[in-house]
This record gives C-alpha cells, structure tokens and sequence, in this order.
C-alpha cells in the first residue's frame, strides 16, 4: 500500500521528470527495490527518540539514502518539543525526497486530556502536513471502540491511519530499559487477532505490530515467531509493518518473510538494512552454489 500518495505535499511528475544518476559499480547485480511509491517493502525509519536527529542530519540522510526509505516516524511525541516552524520543516523535506511523514503514537499521550484536545491534536496534525497517525495504546489502555472511532476520525480528515497492536499489555516507549514488570502481561491471539480484524473492518490499510512480548529483548530462541507465522497464515504479511528495531530481527524477516515484508527500522540501521535487502552484503545466500575463484 502507499501511505502517503493522497496527502503529500511531494509532487511525483517533478521527480520522474528528473533523470536518475547511475550508482556506483553498477556492474555488480543487487535486487534493488521498485521505485517510490511502493506498494509492499515499505520502510519506515524512527526519528528522534532514543537519540535526536538534527535537521541538517536528516536532510544529509535523505539525500544520499532516501531511494531505501519509505517514511519518517516521529517517535514518542518528539514533534511537541519542536518549533511548529521546524516540523513543517521537517516534514517537507521528507516530501521533497519522497517520504510520508508518520506521527508515531502519540495519541496515547495525548488522550489523557479527554476527547476535545484529540480532536485538536488531528487537526493540527493535518495543518502541519502529517500524511500518517499512528493509533497505539501500549502503555495507555484505550479502549478498541475509541481507536477505532478515531481510526475512522483520521481518515475523514483526509489522513492515513496506522493502527499499532501489541501482543504485550502496558508495553512501549522504552519499557524494556526499565524491564517488564508484573502489570505487564501477555494478550492470547484471538484478542490479538480479533482488534486487526477490526481496523482493517474500519478501514485501516496496514497494521504496525509492536515488537515487545515478540522479539524486542527476548533472546533469539524465544522469539514468539509462532505468533508472527499465525498472523501471516491468517491476514498475510502485506497488511503489516513489523517493528523490528535491532539488526537481528530485521534480518530474520527478511530471510524469513522476504524482501517485500514491510519494517519498521531505526533511523542509524538505514545502511545495513539496505544491503541485507538488496543482497548487497551480510545474507549468506549471496555466495551459496557461486563459483568462488578469480584465476
């Protein structure tokens, strides 16, 4: 699906107009991905967060890497720390290099001051030129009729919702730096399942899975992948972007699910998941059954 192609500011006709330099040693074969928008493979990359992007970094960033990325998510309610000046220019500098920019999950922040300044933050999403909002309720526990009317909210303005569901309750931003503890606990898979069902019902087009109780500090052999095969086997993986924020688990989707598996990557991985992608470097198969020798 294409997240940001009905509400971005980007004007595609500009940009395919321009002609596309060569890469460098483009003699060696890679499995480069189809041209922007895509429609499976989408990649978002966190924005500041656990460590700030400065604007010049971001735009250095795009500048050389953006054929890899798809969008640009403000972590953990970043933008309210920002100039409103600043986030519009952020965000179009994400348009600019053909990027959809995504609020994260901060409406979950945001609720605890009642319907009205929900209201209010939508709208000021839209005025600053927000393509996505993501409806999570990790740590804040909404209830499934209130993301689903504000799922539906978010696309009468014209935006595109993301819902974010979770296997684990009371789990997100940053909780695995302090631990879990005993208030969080495990949702069984049909509950699961059920709340995916419902926002694709209500119009949702792609789901993001929050990787905590799935993969996030959870050593390799316990990983719940039993859950992510049951989700694939029932909706298929294209209505998902999973987070797989640590290079291990990315590469495990990859090898996994393949290259069309939509992500969620941390901002400083945007290299090494491009060439694990690409089967530029890193995925053993590149080497598997090829004659190795130079004489």
């Amino acid at each position: 699906m294409t997240l940001w192609r009905e509400t971005s500011k980007y004007n595609p006709k500009i940009a395919q107009s321009m002609p596309a330099e060569k890469k460098a040693f483009d003699f060696v074969r890679i499995d480069m991905p189809p041209k922007k928008p895509r429609e499976v493979g989408v990649v978002e990359m966190r924005g500041p967060y656990y460590t700030s992007i400065s604007y010049g970094y971001l735009k250095d960033l795009l500048d050389d890497w953006n054929d890899y990325v798809d969008g640009y998510k403000f972590a953990g309610g970043s933008m309210r720390l920002l100039a409103r000046s600043r986030v519009r220019e952020i965000i179009g500098t994400c348009h600019e290099h053909d990027l959809y920019v995504s609020t994260g999950g901060f409406v979950e922040r945001v609720i605890v001051q009642g319907k009205s300044a929900v209201d209010q933050y939508l709208n000021e999403c839209k005025k600053l030129g927000f393509d996505v909002v993501e409806v999570s309720s990790g740590l804040a526990p909404i209830p499934l009729k209130d993301k689903l009317e504000i799922v539906k909210r978010v696309q009468r303005l014209g935006m595109t919702p993301k819902p974010e569901v979770s296997m684990m309750i009371g789990a997100g931003a940053g909780t695995h730096i302090a631990g879990y503890d005993e208030a969080m606990k495990m949702r069984n898979f049909d509950e699961f399942s059920d709340e995916v069902q419902e926002h694709l019902k209500a119009g949702a087009k792609m789901i993001m899975v929050e990787s905590e109780g799935l993969t996030e500090d959870i050593p390799p052999e316990k990983w719940r992948k039993d859950v992510i095969k049951r989700l694939v086997d029932k909706f298929g993986y294209k209505v998902f972007m999973f987070e797989a924020s640590d290079p291990p688990v990315f590469k495990w989707y990859l090898t996994t699910l393949g290259r069309d598996v939509n992500l969620f990557i941390d901002h400083s991985q945007v290299v090494e998941f491009a060439a694990w992608r690409t089967r530029l470097w890193g995925d053993n198969e590149i080497w598997k059954g090829k004659k190795i020798e130079y004489s």
